[in-house]
């Protein structure tokens, strides 16, 4: 990151001599060689100057050791490294040598399964990035990837360390590289709780999910005083790359929060239902929920007519076990919702087209959203649940020339790619392109299902009687009364519930009632499935 870059970020209190200090020697008996390691272990825990904990605290802001506490079950955190100190000399950093070098790292449990930790210290530093400080983020991100474990990253850092020049760069090489080797095998939360500037937004970018905090948090490549001199655009911090910018704008985060305690109590439940790593299942919770209730509301919830809106929040609460499922990017491509949830105890993948929000079309936002969900769940062995009541893919110059082919084949290729149980069902209408792309039976769904009031067809009967039969009602007498006569028959000749599942491309249509007690059976069945991949390297998925 440059100089220009730092400046616009807050900085830490000076440390105090005897943050920096090692005890003086005493008489070598194992009694005073272990007061002497409490001693140290006491500097190492309590950090800096004791006004720098409660300047942080006066920024809005826990320690990095608070954090920890939250995330972590009571107790049970054990931590790496606490006595490293940095070797740097120059700009006075040889009179600044605190123990821990601005990052808490380590492991405990969530929920009793091994989750392991790394914690920038703002109060050291300001949380930058030295030799000392990547070396032991790359360690833990090493044990993390040795023992199999999820890896939570908790940042409130300035970016690289100025005054060791290139030495902290490379440190940041080192992230990234062990980000993408564990991507795909190990969950990766990053939960932003500070600045994040430069180069070090790019670790948060690299894994699963990232979560950020109202106020406190912001990311972004060039600061704000970098912006105003290269373009000439005045903007705050939060302005450019706030909590709310992120999690409604850009889509980079997963969710934003008021406070940091519901913002780490929802990363503890997103843990809950994620896997250890790519060999293992999602953990399993004996469920409250009969598996074979029916879900009478499902009758009233979803109109027959296929231009009325409803919020698709009320079908999943219908379908899933209590009610209860973890929505990703709430607030982002809100025209496709993303969830984990469960259904018997065993955790599924759900993603649905939201009618209530530009009546569920897909366009940009929506095929990246869901194509970055869909492999998440693949690699992590979560079983797939598909909800489609999609119009089409977004028509208009816009989206044409911003790529709409490129961006909607990638959640193709996301489904094509998955070889998780697949299921999908179509509520209600499923048209053209975005009918196939929203996992139909052709691109590999292992079980395609239908409500009664599916219309499952090229494009919608008032369109393809426009289409098909333009000269004929152009050529009438009475125009109107020759386009609804055709719009009629071209439904109940190609638009009828049955037409697809009389050519085998629906496998059932099935009573809405009955829906979670099919999908819990179809899911148990499917739970031994196995797919062989062809040999490659990699595929060439469209970026």
């Amino acid at each position: 990151m440059t100089v220009m870059e730092e400046r616009t970020l807050p900085q830490p209190p000076p440390d105090t001599t005897p943050a920096t200090s090692t005890p003086a020697p005493t008489p070598d008996t194992t009694r005073t060689r272990l007061a002497e390691l409490h001693l140290i272990r006491e500097l190492a825990h309590d950090g800096p100057a004791p006004g720098a904990t409660e300047q942080q605290h006066a920024r809005g802001k826990l320690t990095a050791r608070e954090r920890i506490e939250l995330l972590l079950d009571p107790g049970s955190f054990t931590e790496v490294e606490a006595l490293r100190r940095h070797r740097a000399t120059g700009f006075g950093l040889e009179a600044r040598r605190p123990y821990t070098d601005g990052v808490v790292t380590g492991w405990g449990t969530v929920h009793g399964r091994t989750v392991f930790v790394y914690a920038h210290d703002f109060r050291i530093f300001g949380g930058a990035l030295g030799e000392a400080h990547a070396t032991k983020i790359h360690k833990v991100m090493d044990l993390a990837l040795a023992a199999g474990a999820p890896l939570v990253s908790l940042n409130d850092g300035a970016g690289a360390r100025i005054q060791e020049g290139v030495s902290a760069l490379a440190g940041y090489g080192g992230i990234f590289t062990r980000n993408v080797a564990a991507s795909g095998v190990l969950p990766q939360i990053s939960v932003m709780l500070g600045p994040c500037a430069g180069g070090a937004a790019y670790s948060p970018a690299l894994t699963d999910f990232v979560f950020m905090v109202r106020g406190i948090s912001q990311m972004f490549i060039t600061g704000p005083d970098v912006v105003r001199t290269v373009t000439g655009e005045q903007v705050s911090q939060d302005g450019l790359g706030g909590a709310d910018v992120h999690a409604d704008v850009s889509g980079v985060a997963a969710a934003a929060y008021d406070d940091e305690v519901s913002c780490l109590e929802d990363v503890r439940h997103l843990l809950s239902l994620l896997p250890d790593n790519n060999r293992e299942l999602p953990p399993y919770e004996s469920p409250s929920d009969d598996p074979d209730r029916r879900c009478e509301a499902l009758l009233d919830l979803v109109p027959a007519e296929p231009n009325q809106a409803y919020d698709i929040h009320r079908v999943i609460e219908e379908i899933v076990d209590d009610g209860d499922f973890f929505e990703v990017q709430a607030t982002w491509a809100t025209n496709l919702l993303c969830a984990l949830a469960r259904l018997d105890g065993h955790v599924v993948g759900v993603v649905a087209n939201q009618p209530s929000s530009t009546a569920g079309v897909l366009d940009i936002a929506a095929s990246e959203k869901g194509a970055r969900f869909v492999q998440f769940c693949d690699a992590f062995n979560i079983p797939l649940v598909t909800l489609v009541d999609v119009p089409g893919f977004l028509p208009g110059v816009g989206q044409e020339h911003a790529g709409i082919i490129r961006h909607g084949a990638k959640l193709l290729y996301a489904y094509c790619n998955a070889t998780v149980p697949r299921i999908s069902l179509v509520l209600r209408k499923a048209y053209g392109g975005a009918y196939i792309v929203m996992d139909s039976r052709s691109i590999g769904a292992d079980l395609a299902l239908a409500w009664p009031t599916n219309e499952i067809a090229v494009m919608g009967a008032e369109g393809a009687a426009n289409v098909v039969f333009r000269r004929e009602i152009a050529a009438a007498d009475d125009p109107e009364a020759v386009r609804e006569r055709r719009i009629k028959e071209y439904k109940s000749e190609l638009m009828h519930p049955y037409y697809a599942a009389e050519r085998g491309l629906v496998d059932d249509v099935i009573d809405p009632r009955d829906t979670r007690a099919v999908l819990v059976r179809a899911l148990a069945m499917l739970r031994a499935k196995h797919a062989d991949l062809p040999s490659r390297k990699h595929g060439n998925q469209p970026v």
